[in-house]
């Protein structure tokens, strides 16, 4: 209960009522001037009539005290778990909990604060965020301060204490030890996107914090997790490494130092950049040996691909056709054939020879120049006709080193259905085509049927379409550096034109083209890591039977081993719940992939030395007060609780204070009317029969 107070409810408004008064003080005022009998009987009835109007009202409220909310943010972010600063930071906590507990004018509200990144953007630390989120729901006037537990590296400190949301102090106890120790690798500067074969920079730091030694330290730089240079910098400097981006797609650049004896952790040591590879319009040569139904279909196809330039010739004249038509009356051009495959041969991503056949057109010595073009990385297709089986076949020449079939100079006229071998179905080029079959099934590939096969052995290579007799109709290998691919069929164009529903030649020949231009999606033998959340997600492709493990390696360091499990079709898979962010490498075999788990260099490992200054300016700014806890017995180094009003001093030297609010929650009122019912009209009557009696007289 609190003590009884007065109040108004008036029957008209104050205006009528200060009116009124005001019209019968000036009344009596001139009476009581003048000396007329009653004016004070008078004053008082028009006082008592005007109290009467106001309404007034002894009041008693019944009133329930509130405890003062105090809060105490855990920070459990990642840098906490360093050099057992959760072990500290837990024991400081059971502690002023504790101690707070004493306290029956206080109610503790815990939060504890992880990894974050809703506030900032980052994976980093947002105790703020998480201390609003616990107090949302007080009252400013309730709360009586909030303490932080931390090693002062936050991330989304207010700029202003008004931000705050409540005028209490705030305190923050340091974790950690001034003569903590770190070096870290900055990128500064990396551009996000590089042609394929251009030179790109990357500027980066390496930065140490209390460390004293000033000399050169080795900088490892690897890509896409392959050492490609050791570079010397300074600590402190900007530094500039310039490299050639090798392919399409994802490219990481990794730079990492040794760790330096006594520093926390070597988490930071290694900071990374992913540069996407983007490839300059892709050449192609396309050569057709005569006009043919199917020629279209592969210039259509080509030419419908924006990302390539094509160079088409068609030989519509042979060096044995002579017709007597002069040169200078043909409108047809020479084929340049020694600038094409002598001197710019190594500039085309891909031939293709379309029913191409040993004519005169180019000499023998070009096939050699081209088989050499392969075996250094280039790309051939042989779509092969009828041609393809007789005496002027491309086989005979230099060029048979690298095909991988090898054709038996016969030819079938006969209407047979592409078929997927068992290694085309593990095969990117042909795995999952439209129309395709389960293995299961009774029913043949729902597409039309080919009306000729060059017959042929294969040599070496993957056989991956075959016709229906199992002789090889689609053969890929790998040549030395190069890729080659030998079609045994000049029919897909029936695909194209819908014969019989067509089938799927656009998939079927895009996807040729792209395996034989190095795409990497497209490589029979891959792993690859992605991060989905906070999953890390592996994927093998393989075309053997058994992919093995999968060994996987944390940003910490350590090793963990996943069975990678059969998902059918040579794609074998696992995945793993990353405790930790940052660069996870896979490996299998030979093959390794790297992939990132939140932001790429994410804040929380970019400054891990326990610091003061950063909470200094808001504390200060609260009153409140910074104090380390010390590393060594820290719950003994908490300072004292000592409730303050709000007016008081709210820290000191080895002191913390707490608001106490004095807040209270209305439960009831007890309300007296002091001029209401038949006591305040009797004594009105009285008032005025008095003051009429008096005048009477």
């Amino acid at each position: 209960m609190t003590g009884w107070t007065i109040s108004f409810a008036p029957l008209l408004p104050w205006v009528a009522i200060a009116a009124l008064t005001v019209l019968a003080g000036m009344l009596s005022i001139y009476g009581l001037v003048r000396g007329v009998r009653g004016s004070v009987l008078r004053l008082v009835a028009w006082t008592m009539l005007a109290m009467a109007l106001a309404n007034p009202s002894l009041l008693q409220e019944d009133r329930e005290p509130l405890k003062t909310i105090v809060a105490v943010v855990t920070d459990e972010s990642d840098s906490q778990k360093l050099d057992q600063r959760d072990i500290q930071t837990e024991n400081a906590r059971k502690e002023l909990v504790e101690r707070l507990g004493k306290f029956s004018q206080f109610e503790v509200r815990e939060v504890r604060a992880r990894n974050g990144g809703a506030e900032t953007g980052d994976a980093s630390t947002a105790l703020f965020g998480a201390l609003n989120s616990a107090i949302q729901d007080v009252p400013p006037e309730q709360i009586g301060g909030a303490i932080l537990l931390t090693d002062g590296q936050v991330h989304d400190i207010p700029g202003r204490a008004e931000a705050l949301g409540f005028t209490a102090p705030l305190h923050a106890l340091i974790t950690g030890s001034e003569e903590d120790k770190d070096r870290r690798v900055v990128i500064r500067k990396a551009p996000r996107f590089g042609i394929v074969g251009t030179s790109q920079e990357i500027i980066y730091t390496v930065l140490d914090k209390k460390i004293d030694d000033d000399s050169p330290v080795d900088v490892r730089v690897s890509l896409d997790g392959e050492l490609i240079s050791i570079e010397q910098v300074v600590p402190g400097q900007e530094t500039s490494f310039f490299f050639e981006v090798p392919h399409g797609g994802k490219n990481v650049v990794e730079f990492q130092t040794d760790r330096v004896e006594g520093e926390l952790t070597e988490v930071n040591n290694r900071a990374f950049t992913v540069m996407d590879g983007i490839r300059e319009n892709l050449r192609v040569l396309l050569v057709s040996g005569e006009p043919h139904a199917g020629e279209r279909t592969w210039r259509n196809l080509l030419k419908s691909d924006a990302s390539v330039d094509l160079v088409h010739f068609t030989i519509l004249r042979p060096p044995e056709k002579q017709d007597g038509t002069p040169i200078n009356q043909l409108s047809l051009i020479a084929f340049p054939t020694r600038e094409l495959f002598i001197e710019k041969v190594d500039e085309f991503d891909l031939i293709i020879f379309d029913r191409y056949q040993r004519r005169g057109v180019l000499p023998v010595l070009y096939f050699d120049n081209i088989a050499r073009y392969v075996k250094d990385g280039g790309a051939i297709l042989i779509a092969a006709g009828p041609e393809h089986a007789d005496i002027s076949s491309v086989h005979r020449t230099p060029l048979s080193a690298v095909l991988p079939v090898e054709p038996t100079g016969t030819v079938e006229e006969a209407p047979f259905r592409p078929q997927i071998s068992e290694a085309g179905r593990r095969h990117p080029v042909t795995r999952g085509l439209e129309g395709l079959r389960d293995r299961d099934s009774e029913q043949p590939p729902d597409w039309s049927r080919w009306f000729r096969l060059v017959n042929g052995t294969t040599l070496q290579g993957d056989s991956i379409m075959e016709a229906d007799s199992g002789k090889p109709l689609l053969v890929l290998d790998r040549p030395g550096k190069g890729r080659i691919a030998v079609l045994m069929s000049d029919h897909v164009w029936l695909w194209a034109r819908g014969f019989e529903g067509g089938g799927p030649h656009t998939q079927l020949l895009r996807r040729l083209g792209h395996w034989l231009m190095k795409e990497p999606e497209l490589d029979e033998e891959a792993l690859r890591a992605e991060a989905v959340g906070n999953r890390l997600v592996i994927e093998r492709q393989t075309m053997e039977d058994e992919a093995g493990q999968a060994n996987v390696i944390t940003p910490t360091g350590e090793n963990i081993v996943l069975e990678l499990e059969d998902d059918g079709d040579g794609i074998f898979t696992a995945e793993y719940e990353a405790k930790t962010l940052g660069l996870f490498r896979v490996a299998n075999g030979d093959l390794t992939a790297l992939a990132s788990v939140g932001p790429a260099n994410p804040r929380e490992y970019a400054e891990i030395v326990s610091t003061t200054e950063k909470l200094s300016p808001l504390v200060e700014a609260t009153n409140g007060l910074v104090a380390r806890l010390g590393k060594q017995d820290a719950a003994r180094n908490l300072p004292r609780i000592v409730p303050v009003r709000q007016t008081g001093s709210a820290s000191g030297s080895d002191w913390m204070g707490l608001r106490t609010t004095g807040a209270s929650v209305l439960k009831g009122v007890v309300q007296l009317p002091l001029l209401a019912g038949f006591l305040g009209l009797g004594l009105l009557l009285m008032a005025f029969a008095a003051m009429w009696a008096r005048e009477g007289r």
